[in-house]
């Protein structure tokens, strides 16, 4: 394409040649001619210099920059935009393949893949243009919504229901059962909670690869509408996201938790549970929420604070060496 055709495509301007022919996408200090970069960090800026790249895309203006830009008002958004426009995705043809079981009752829309060796339980309905690659297990009486992508290995257990366009990869497991225990004293013995609830995930979510949600113990754990969950998740029983919220890798998440929409929980975020967390609220990496937050705004550590709060803090941390030398020194002082 030329880069004004992108740039119409992507409701962007250019700066420079316009009739430049762009074949692919590269990082700023790999690319060839035919080829667009990005620049969404300054920190790559000085590769403009010895890039080879037939364009940039930026989200200011450079002044002085020969190589033609592509400048737009959200470069990140457009740099996916981007990337899906040179790079889209190639699904499997729609088809059933012989080694699938399927069991009675089962409705399947039109259009579907069903890849080798998947099982579908009992009672289930399949939308339309739906994949479920090799391997995929869905239980009995699920429902799945049109135009979603189940990876190879994803196992979806009884009474799950997935919305429109979500997409699950490989070896997530959703609708297993919740941690729910009750020990007894007198009897020195552990009894399991059956979990007779469900998992509901609405429609344009998406969830990383190995992540888990349990099923509820009464009632469903909910996912909500465009909502991101990285790999290596776990979600607890009856825990309700809200809507287009970016739940980070290796977050854990405790039973009955409450989260609002548009929420960040950072990498190793830790959740106790039977709390709640406000709208509009971003968890920095490794914190430990313990309790409610209320007001939206930025947290971080353990327990997790208001951000500058936390900054002064953990200044006074740094410090503590040099504070507890002069403690010290003016106790011998006191002493003499």
């Amino acid at each position: 394409m030329r880069l004004g055709e992108i740039a119409q495509v992507l409701g962007c301007r250019v700066i420079g040649d316009d009739s430049v022919t762009i074949k692919g996408v590269a990082e700023i200090h790999s690319a060839g001619p035919g080829q667009i970069t990005f620049l969404t960090n300054p920190k790559y800026r000085k590769f403009l210099k010895s890039t080879k790249a037939s364009a940039v895309l930026v989200g200011e203006p450079i002044e002085g920059l020969e190589l033609p830009q592509l400048v737009c008002k959200e470069p990140y958004v457009a740099f996916a935009k981007l990337l899906d426009l040179f790079n889209p995705e190639t699904l499997p043809a729609p088809g059933v393949s012989d080694s699938a079981h399927i069991c009675e009752g089962v409705e399947i829309g039109k259009d579907c893949y069903i890849g080798p060796n998947v099982y579908i339980g009992e009672g289930t309905v399949i939308g339309r243009e739906v994949y479920l690659f090799p391997g995929v297990y869905v239980g009995r009486n699920c429902r799945i919504g049109d135009g979603t992508v189940l990876f190879p290995g994803v196992k979806i257990y009884d009474r799950v229901k997935i919305g429109r366009a979500v997409r699950i990869h490989a070896g997530a497991v959703v609708g297993s059962d919740g941690f729910g225990y009750a020990f007894s004293k007198e009897e020195k013995k552990i009894y399991k909670i059956p979990q007779t609830g469900g998992v509901v995930i609405e429609d344009l979510v998406e969830i990383g690869a190995n992540t888990t949600i349990d099923r509820g113990t009464i009632g469903d754990t909910v996912i909500g509408e465009g909502t991101k969950i990285d790999n290596l998740v776990q979600i607890g029983h009856n825990v309700k996201i809200g809507k287009y919220c970016f739940i980070v890798s290796q977050v854990g998440i405790s039973g009955s938790t409450k989260i609002g929409d548009f929420v960040t929980l950072a990498g190793k975020v830790g959740v106790a549970g039977h709390i709640e967390i406000a709208s509009n609220v971003t968890v920095a990496a490794k914190a430990g929420i313990t309790k409610s937050i209320k007001e939206p705004g930025t947290y971080a550590g353990f327990p997790a604070r208001p951000y500058k709060e936390w900054r002064r803090i953990q200044a006074l941390v740094d410090r503590l060496p040099e504070l507890y030398q002069k403690i010290k020194e003016l106790a011998r002082a006191i002493k003499r």
